[in-house]
């Protein structure tokens, strides 16, 4: 059997779950209003997704359990925007890491904290990120708008960005 990494290095900056979607299902009417709450930690349920997220449970073997974003993409962005990098809660996805390239686990598993996931694909940006994130969004993140994944086993996420950070 192969061995699954562990992401020891990988930090865990900000936590985000919203009870509804603002952007799915919204296409030609305005966005919805539900907020991206900040969470301390969120429990993964292996199959299902984040408890208490608009994902969760959305449909079988579903890409998007979870969705992670380097902070290092949304400094880039905001640099390539020429502005003060927004709140990560704007781009959507659930979690901030810092410290490893998403990128390179599509199509892998890895743990984080002791938890299984899979990594599915590129969290490719839409055009509601020129309005969640500001003008030219959609564009600056093209290759960095994430990754989507599946969550293999079940656990508790938890922000750790004072450990040695």
């Amino acid at each position: 059997m192969t061995e699954v990494p562990t992401l020891s290095d990988v930090r865990i900056h900000a936590i985000y779950v919203s009870p509804g979607h603002n952007f799915v299902g919204h296409h030609g009417k305005p966005p919805g209003e539900h907020a991206a709450e900040a969470v301390p930690e969120v429990e993964c349920v292996a199959g299902k997704g984040l408890r208490g997220d608009r994902f969760f449970g959305h449909r079988e073997n579903y890409k998007g359990q979870i969705t992670f974003i380097a902070r290092e993409d949304i400094e880039e962005v905001a640099t390539e925007l020429g502005r003060e990098p927004p709140d990560p809660a704007s781009f959507r996805r659930n979690v901030v890491t810092g410290g490893v390239k998403l990128q390179d686990w599509i199509g892998r598993r890895f743990r984080i904290q002791g938890i299984l996931f899979e990594g599915v694909e590129h969290c490719s940006p839409c055009y509601w990120m020129d309005r969640a994130v500001g003008p030219g969004a959609e564009k600056a993140m093209d290759g960095r708008g994430g990754l989507r994944a599946r969550i293999l086993s079940s656990g508790i996420l938890r922000l750790n960005e004072g450990e040695g950070a």
